[in-house]
């Protein structure tokens, strides 16, 4: 039947998805059933060309897309892991780390809330307003000197003529979190010097993510009520008025963005006569000024400015609170803060016993600031990094993420690193477990397909706007160092013995990431030659650098091989890849997963042998990076051009020095002895009874080397880069400085030495004693010196440099004092 219907079509003749018409006349080439020869040939090439450029722009998309395509696995944090449903205890939190005050929620455009201040009756017009953490306010110091992470927080900020004491303390109750309680005290440090401040305390949204409403009484703010998808609705309320001295003004603002509220209520200050007199001005806020164009207010501030001493409090409460018995206000307050205290006092010492070590009441405090600051620092954040790869021309942005971080430094670096963060969680988790495995769930769910995390989290409009434009955009060909690793060694153990279920899927969840993030580093971080790694995003064209940073290692300005090339050998991370490597292999034999692997190479790169095949230098006795390299260069100014007439002025000349090279670059050993050279030691790969050990240990100990009084230095004062500035206006940063983490490195190794079998525990357990004192001792009396704990610190005095407050990794001050490695 099928075949007498196709005679029937004398019309038509099917080829393919091709039909003509069956005319004897047409030119077509399938006329009469044929195909011409070239025709074929044509259409089939057609075919092939077309289908060749469907698969090429698919696969360029492809990589065009990779690196904001999220790793295929499944998350280790649920979607709704942060809400105050599943997590009510750490919803609300101080976790605006870059404001001297501010609290927000764990969720996507939170409200905000926080504080300002301003010294008024000043000469200076119009006077300071304090706001975001800032170096050149010139505070004598602002810490955290209780704070345990979750439910409160003591904070004192000290100004030239008073002090501000910051409490915090929050109340579970309701379905958002429940309340919270701020309180402000002011008091003058001499009372016989009359002072007069102005607070302001402000909720705002985020851009304009609900709803923000006055309450106003007799023209005074009384309290601020608003709604929010995340939190619901809630009301802020202020404390009554003390005295009739007391000036209160508020302002009803909108701001398009959260890096802009300052400036906002800058624009909203007048000038008022402060007396009867008019003879004395002051600042006030202006009551309402909110644009037409905006749907409503997203910012609401209250004013209160008085002669010191004088205390405010703000209460938040929550809608969903249906049972509220008494609010957490006055002596409820009081009592509320020293329950806090004692349980934070009373943990303290359980778990790094200080006291039993006989340190005295006043080292405890210090020690007790360090820990503050580290949990006081820890912030949440939600957004996009800008990134690219290779095949994109322009950055594109990140999927959107939230992150639940700790930051180096308040003023100067208030968002994640990645490498600073492994550090911070060596201590974070000695004091509380659950904190550092949901900062670690955060970072490892910024994966991507390839097993790239941002190096640099700048999430949300507050951070960006910290971050100088050149260091904003991500490069995924750049890793870092993958210090998650270190503390992760003790959290194993942990869970291990806890054996809990929630431990267990915890892990099981964690273990593909971390799988995949060890087979990036093995895949885009390897060197030319068999069991080398080497860190890419050095650039070899920067002629203004006297030696192109290695800012992926971490280690910024420290002297690697001159000249950039594919055949560098980088010691350090070859050392890192050991440590990931045998962490791996702990937890795949925990989980009953395939752990030959990672053993087999963890063994290989902690081969000695081979270790030293690839990566001591006999010349310079020491272990060493390789590469294209010359010790004769230095940076100079360029000669200015010939006049091209007789008589003519030169123009206008004064370039930046470059580099000049006297001596040509050559394959060879990189013998700038200092921190890198110490990584096979740090990460406890070199053998106990190796003779390399005892080099190492002699040349910790050599004053014209490492060796202070204040620690180890990160450059050897013998190299030809100690002390040099990088480019003409950079000094040096790792070439002499005393940093913490590696120092804390070197005294964890020197406790693994020190304890087991070899010839040289008793050398070790006495280099042990002297750097720990040197140390401890050192950042205690900067501390009580200036106020803050620093960055690093100076090599030839002890002095604290660069950022400060800088308690990241610098506060691992406090595992030295309680000697837990």
């Amino acid at each position: 039947m099928v075949k007498n219907e196709l005679r029937n079509r004398s019309k038509t003749k099917v080829r393919g998805e091709l039909t003509v018409e069956n005319d004897h006349d047409s030119k077509w080439p399938y006329a009469h059933g044929r195909m011409d020869p070239w025709a074929k040939v044509i259409g089939v090439t057609v075919l092939v060309v077309t289908t060749c450029l469907i698969y090429y722009f698919r696969h360029q998309q492809s990589l065009w897309d990779i690196v904001i395509t999220p790793l295929n696995a499944p998350k280790i944090l649920h979607a709704n892991s942060s809400s105050a449903a599943v997590n009510p205890e750490k919803f609300w939190g101080t976790y605006r780390p870059q404001a001297y005050f501010g609290i927000k929620s764990r969720s996507k455009q939170s409200p905000v809330f926080g504080f300002m201040w301003m010294t008024q009756l000043t000469e200076r017009m119009p006077p300071p307003l304090r706001h975001w953490c800032d170096q050149g306010d010139g505070l004598d110091g602002y810490v955290w000197q209780m704070h345990d992470g979750v439910n409160f927080g003591i904070q004192t900020i000290q100004e030239k003529q008073y002090s501000i004491r910051t409490e915090f303390v929050k109340k579970p109750g309701g379905d958002h979190g429940g309340d919270w309680t701020a309180k402000f005290h002011f008091t003058p440090n001499d009372p016989q010097k009359p002072v007069v401040v102005s607070s302001f305390f402000y909720a705002a949204l985020d851009e304009d993510n609900g709803k923000l409403d006055a309450v106003l009484s007799k023209g005074r703010l009384r309290s601020i009520k608003g709604w929010n998808q995340n939190v619901g609705e809630f009301e802020v309320l202020f404390s009554p008025s003390e005295t009739s001295q007391e000036k209160v003004s508020y302002l009803i603002s909108h701001a398009r963005q959260l890096d802009q509220l300052k400036d906002v209520l800058l624009a909203g200050l007048k000038v008022e006569a402060w007396d009867k007199a008019r003879t004395i001005a002051y600042f006030s806020l202006s009551g309402r000024k909110v644009p037409k164009e905006v749907p409503g207010p997203n910012f609401i501030v209250q004013q209160v400015t008085r002669q010191l001493p004088f205390t405010m409090e703000v209460l938040f409460q929550s809608g969903s609170v249906q049972n509220r018995p008494n609010d957490l206000s006055g002596d409820i307050f009081t009592a509320a803060l020293q329950d806090r205290v004692n349980s934070f006092n009373k943990k303290f010492e359980q778990v790094f016993k200080l006291k039993e070590k006989g340190y005295k009441e006043k080292d405890v405090s210090f020690a007790k600031a360090a820990l503050s600051n580290m949990l006081g620092g820890i912030g949440y954040f939600y957004g996009s990094s800008l990134v690219q790869s290779q095949y994109n021309k322009e950055p594109v942005n990140y999927w959107e993420a939230p992150l639940y971080s700790a930051v180096p430094s308040r003023p100067f670096f208030p968002r994640g690193f990645l490498w600073d963060e492994g550090f911070h969680n060596l201590l974070i988790s000695s004091w509380d477990e659950e904190i550092s495995k949901d900062i670690i769930a955060h970072w490892m769910d910024l994966m991507n397909a390839e097993g790239w995390i941002p190096r640099e989290q700048i999430l949300g409009s507050e951070a960006r706007a910290k971050v100088p434009t050149e260091f904003v955009v991500q490069k995924n060909t750049n890793a870092n160092p993958p210090t998650f690793f270190l503390p992760l060694q003790s959290l194993i153990k942990s869970m291990i013995k806890s054996s809990s279920p929630s431990d267990k899927a915890y892990l099981a969840a964690l273990y593909p990431r971390l799988k995949t993030w060890f087979n990036y580093y093995n895949t885009t971080q390897i060197g030319k030659i068999p069991f080398t790694y080497r860190w890419h995003g050095r650039d070899p064209t920067l002629i203004k650098q006297l030696n192109p940073l290695t800012l992926t290692s971490g280690l910024d300005d420290y002297p690697r091989a001159s000249h950039p090339t594919d055949d560098e050998r980088h010691l350090d991370l070859r050392c890192w890849i050991a440590l990931a490597a045998g962490v791996m292999r702990d937890i795949a034999r925990t989980l009953g997963q395939d752990w030959e692997e990672y053993d087999a190479t963890y063994r290989l790169l902690s081969d000695n042998k081979l270790l030293d095949d690839l990566h001591w230098s006999s010349k310079g006795r020491q272990y060493s990076d390789y590469g294209l390299h010359t010790d004769k260069a230095k940076l100079e100014k360029p000669k200015p051009p010939p006049n091209l007439h007789v008589g003519q002025r030169p123009p206008q000349f004064d370039p930046d020095k470059v580099r000049v090279v006297s001596s040509p670059p050559s394959y060879t050993f990189v013998d700038a002895f200092g921190y890198v050279s110490l990584f096979p030691f740090l990460i406890k790969i070199v053998e106990p009874n190796s003779p390399k050990l005892e080099q190492i240990l002699k040349d910790i100990t050599d004053p014209n080397k490492l060796w202070t009084d204040f620690g180890l230095r990160s450059l050897s004062r013998t190299s030809k880069f100690y002390g040099r500035f990088n480019t003409e206006h950079d000094p040096p940063y790792w070439r002499g400085p005393i940093w913490i983490n590696i120092n804390y490195l070197c005294l964890s190794a020197l406790n693994h030495y020190r304890v087991v079998a070899g010839p040289y525990q008793e050398t070790a357990q006495t280099i042990y004693t002297n750097l720990r004192n040197n140390l401890v001792n050192n950042i205690k009396k900067e501390y009580e010196r200036t106020g803050y704990i620093w960055e690093n610190y100076n090599d030839s005095t002890g002095e604290g440099k660069g950022s400060h407050p800088f308690t990241g990794w610098s506060a691992l001050v406090v595992l030295m004092m309680a000697e837990k490695f």
